[in-house]
This record gives structure tokens, C-alpha cells and sequence, in this order.
């Protein structure tokens, strides 16, 4: 349970964290390789390795997240595409009720992902959870990957924040780690990110299995 009388500003991740990463794990291991393969007709095999290498090539960089960089690289139009699954964005459980209790508290309540703004405007679209935050920061607003030097420190230009007095959920061990290392005070995983994948052993970090779990209200009941 997080202390969150020493909490005043809350920052969740957003795909893997607050919805279901099973949209972007569909999106981009079996439908962009399809559509790669059918519009340039090549070998699907073919399109996958092609599309895992260049993955490979700009991982940890703002480009693996940069829906320009993958629409130029593949000549795919990435965001028409994810239209066509909006079915598969997905809310995880107990998240509304949780961003609910934030806000009653008082807390600054903070959306900082690495999505690029038209996915997070699309993802914005298609739930009812866009409302419960003071502001939805995407990193391509800072240039900076939030697994990259420098970008918590970067952050503070746009969201004053005191470091020691934040908490931040992510799904991602190296967004973690860099965010302990630039001085984040409270850090919780998550454990299962993908609804349809077995669950991550993030050890380092204590992880959520269910909001339910830190639920500012528990600590009330108790």
C-alpha cells in the first residue's frame, strides 16, 4: 500500500498500466507485419523479422514509440490502422475507481506516456478515464523517451512536481529504474500487463496485480 499521506502527485503510465496492453501487443506483433506483408507482398515470415529488426534497431529511443518514424519506414499508414481495432482498447479493472478516489483526495493526477499523441488521442477516444487527469503529457512533448536521461528532470518544465513526493505506476523496468535514478520517490510495476500474457517478475519493484489493492479507501477502512 503506498504511504499517500507522503503522496501529493500520481503519474500513470497508459498502455500496460491503466488499459490492457493486449491492444499493442496485437497491434504491432501480428497485424503491422500482416498488413506490412499484404501491401508490399512479400513473405509474412519476412515481414515479421523485417519489422522485429527495425524494432530492434530504435528500441529505447522515442522512434520504437513514434508513429511517423514507423509510417515512413513501412510506408503503412500506422494510425488508420489501429482504427480498425479500437475493440481491443480496454480499460483495466478497478482503474476508474482508483483515478476516482485520487482526485477526491486532492492529488495531482498525471498521464505521462510514451505513446505518440495521435495513439494516446485514440486511446483518449475509446474509454472515460481522459477527465480524471490534470494533464496527458506524451514524451514526444519533451523529446526525450521517459526511459531516457534526463527526462523526469525534463518533465518539471511543464508539471512542477516535487520528486520525493510523487508516485509512479508503469509497466516498463527501464522506465523505472530510470525514474528511481533521477529521483522518483515511489514506484510500483505491474504485474500483468497483458491481459492474454502470463504475468512479469519485476522483483526490483513491488508490482499491482489489481488497483483494487492500493485503493487510498482501504486505508481509510481499515
Amino acid at each position: 500500500m503506498p504511504p499517500w499521506n507522503e503522496i501529493d502527485t500520481v503519474m500513470f503510465d497508459m498502455d500496460g498500466t491503466l488499459l490492457d496492453l493486449h491492444f499493442d501487443s496485437y497491434f504491432w506483433q501480428h497485424l503491422l507485419p500482416l498488413t506490412y506483408a499484404q501491401q508490399h507482398r512479400i513473405d509474412p515470415i519476412e515481414a515479421h523479422q523485417f519489422c522485429e529488426a527495425t524494432s530492434e534497431r530504435v528500441f529505447g529511443t522515442l522512434d520504437w514509440y513514434c508513429l511517423d518514424y514507423w509510417r515512413d519506414t513501412l510506408d503503412v499508414d500506422i494510425t488508420a490502422l489501429k482504427h480498425t481495432i479500437t475493440d481491443k482498447i480496454r480499460v483495466r479493472p478497478n482503474v476508474e475507481n482508483l483515478l476516482s478516489e485520487l482526485n477526491a483526495l486532492g492529488k495531482r493526477v498525471l498521464l505521462v506516456t510514451n505513446a505518440h499523441p495521435q495513439s494516446l488521442a485514440l486511446k483518449m477516444q475509446h474509454t472515460d478515464i481522459a477527465d480524471y487527469f490534470h494533464q496527458r503529457i506524451s514524451s514526444h512533448q519533451l523529446e526525450l523517451a521517459k526511459e531516457n536521461e534526463g527526462f523526469w528532470g525534463k518533465l518539471q518544465l511543464i508539471e512542477a512536481f516535487d520528486p520525493a513526493r510523487t508516485l509512479l505506476l508503469d509497466d516498463s523496468l527501464p522506465v523505472l529504474r530510470r525514474a528511481q535514478s533521477e529521483g522518483i520517490g515511489h514506484l510500483l510495476a505491474i504485474h500483468q500487463p497483458d491481459s492474454e500474457r502470463p504475468g512479469l517478475a519485476l522483483a526490483e519493484f513491488t508490482q499491482v496485480h489489481d488497483f483494487e489493492e492500493i485503493m487510498p479507501s482501504r486505508v481509510r477502512a481499515a
